[in-house]
């Protein structure tokens, strides 16, 4: 099996990351993310660890009726359930991200 580490596509990605990602989600004050459901999303995954790994506080935010795993429970500042596809489920979304930002104030004040 070929190393991943050699693979031209690989190492493109892998370069577009940190070029583009962790700059962004470095620069930011907090990262909301789609939980997505079915397959595992790499993009998801990815910019999940590099948010652990920045310290950033995470918003999580899951449709209605999605199992959260207990792993992400951990790890995320909020999760909220909210439908995107009715203005109720955006406001839900808008709230939890004046409510992290309020949090991250306070703390840094502290």
């Amino acid at each position: 099996m070929a190393d991943l580490a050699d693979d031209p596509d690989f190492k493109a990605w892998a370069e577009r990351v940190r070029a583009h990602v962790l700059p962004m989600i470095n620069e930011s004050a907090l990262t909301m993310s789609l939980v997505p459901t079915g397959d595992t999303d790499i993009k998801f995954a990815v910019e999940l660890g590099l948010s652990i790994m920045l310290d950033k506080p995470i918003i999580a935010v899951v449709q209605p009726g999605t199992k959260v795993p207990k792993h992400l429970v951990r790890v995320a500042d909020e999760i909220v359930e909210a439908d995107l596809d009715n203005p109720h489920g955006m406001e839900k979304v808008q709230v939890a991200i004046e409510q992290a930002y309020q949090r991250i104030e306070e703390e840094e004040s502290a």
